[in-house]
């Protein structure tokens, strides 16, 4: 009877800190928030070694100031850089994202944002297709000669 009554009397004080830990962390939540003007870009086709660099902007649309505390991508060709300074409510700002263009082929890569925003977590995606760099050198145009086109000379 005696271990029944400790094992109740255990249950009752876990449910009660469990209760209070839960309504600290609801409390203490905060309200900052984050919007992008878009969470997806596509570079479309992009030439080997081009510029691979794409600014997402965001606003604080909450009410507490936002801090984002990291920024992650999928690779080690992805790179994120953020605002480490926090951002108020109302302001934008930008995560810059850069892939590495001196992988041909198509490209999907995410950056995982985590911040204390009502939602914590954010994904922004990339994606693409690298041209190979004989693509890209074969697309060198062709220098005019006396103003005329290649083309126009024949005439």
């Amino acid at each position: 009877m005696k271990k029944i009554f400790a094992l109740l009397l255990f249950i009752s004080f876990s449910s009660f800190a469990a209760n209070a830990q839960t309504e600290k962390v609801a409390t203490s939540k905060s309200t900052a928030d984050i919007a992008f003007e878009t969470e997806v870009h596509d570079f479309g086709t992009i030439d080997y070694a081009g510029d691979g660099t794409y600014a997402f902007k965001f606003t604080n649309t909450g009410k507490d100031p936002l801090i984002i505390a990291d920024a992650k991508g999928s690779c080690g060709c992805t790179v994120p850089k953020w605002p480490k300074e926090p951002v108020l409510k109302g302001q934008s700002n930008y995560i810059n994202v850069s892939y590495d263009t001196k992988r041909p082929g198509p490209f999907t890569k995410t950056v995982t944002i985590n911040c204390n925003a009502i939602s914590a977590t954010k994904v922004l995606t990339i994606k693409g297709v690298v041209k190979s760099q004989e693509q890209t050198e074969d697309a060198t145009p062709l220098k005019k000669s006396g103003g005329l086109s290649p083309l126009e000379n024949t005439k």
